[in-house]
Parts: C-alpha cells; sequence; structure tokens
C-alpha cells in the first residue's frame, strides 16, 4: 500500500472532486497541509473551475484565503454573523484601524487598552491593531501614552483592515450580545 503525504493527499481528492467537471463541487479546507506553493496552485485550479461554469464552495479557518472567494458567509459557533464580499465585510469596521509597533509588545498592548478612546485591541503577529474612532486625533496620545509608560514607539500608521479583524470584531460582538 502505498502512503502519500498530506499535500499529496489533497492534490488527489481535489483531482478526483473536478475529473468529471461537477456543476456544484464542495472543499472542505482543501490546501490543509499544503505547501505555499502548492497552495497557490490550488487556488489558480480552483479560479479556473469556476471560470468553467462550477460553483465552488470552500470552507476554510484562513482568512487571507478567504479573500480569494468571490462572497464569503462567516459562520461562528454555527450562527451567519456576516454575508458578502471581502470588500463589503471589510467596510463593516466602524471607525479606523491603527497597527502599532512597540517594545515590549505585551506592556504596550496593556496600556493600550485602559485608554477610553479605543474600542478594541488585539495582537496581530509582532504588532497591535487598534479600533479608534479617529485615527489622526488619537495617534498622537497613543504616541504620548506609551512613551509616558517607558514603552519604545516603532511604528503607528493607520491600516485597512483585513477580513481577520473584521472577524475577530464580529465574534467579540457576538460574545458581548451573548452576555446581556
Amino acid at each position: 500500500m502505498v502512503q502519500l503525504s498530506g499535500g499529496w493527499k489533497q492534490r488527489l481528492s481535489l483531482g478526483c472532486a473536478i475529473i468529471h467537471r461537477p456543476k456544484i463541487l464542495f472543499l472542505d479546507e482543501p490546501t490543509s497541509g499544503v505547501d505555499p506553493i502548492s497552495r497557490r496552485n490550488f487556488w489558480d485550479l480552483i479560479y479556473r473551475v469556476a471560470d468553467e461554469g462550477s460553483t465552488v464552495l470552500v470552507t476554510t479557518h484562513y482568512m487571507d484565503e478567504a479573500e480569494h472567494c468571490d462572497r464569503l458567509c462567516l459562520i461562528y459557533r454555527g450562527k451567519l454573523i456576516a454575508l458578502g464580499t471581502p470588500n463589503e465585510l471589510k467596510l463593516l469596521h466602524n471607525g479606523d484601524l491603527l497597527k502599532v509597533e512597540c517594545q515590549p509588545l505585551m506592556n504596550g498592548l496593556e496600556v493600550i487598552e485602559k485608554m477610553p478612546f479605543v474600542y478594541d485591541v488585539a495582537l496581530f503577529g509582532a504588532a497591535l491593531h487598534i479600533s479608534v474612532s479617529d485615527a489622526e486625533k488619537i495617534i498622537p496620545s497613543i504616541k504620548a501614552e506609551l512613551q509616558k509608560n517607558g514603552i519604545k514607539v516603532l511604528d503607528i500608521q493607520k491600516i485597512d483592515p483585513t477580513l481577520e479583524d473584521i472577524f475577530v470584531s464580529l465574534i467579540e460582538s457576538e460574545e458581548q450580545t451573548s452576555k446581556q
């Protein structure tokens, strides 16, 4: 019996799924266990299948992959919390989003989450993503507060929200609503 790696199993499964040119194709996390180059190739193939007339439904936990889709349905705990194109969902973000790079990062998080004009703050890689009402007015206050607390500010800039930012924000809203 031949043993295949996870990536090869995914390739074989995708090939079997599309060989008969289905009208509707359901792909459950098709790029799980696949290297980055193969991942890109999977998405090129998925686009081609869709361009040839198939409806393709993809489940994924990767928000960067969700960006590839024409329409998204975000589900949390079995409940539909958002539906639309990636750009439509990004418009759900209220106010502005800031990316803050500081050292030490966790101390910066503790300081920023106590600031009254900050709606939300979350770790995002080696930076913080902060939701505020008006970035231009608030950036100087954030910088001053961090410096006052001995935190080195490396960069603060306004950014566009990612789908991950939107999803996290929607989940937090759901959590607050369920507590009430």
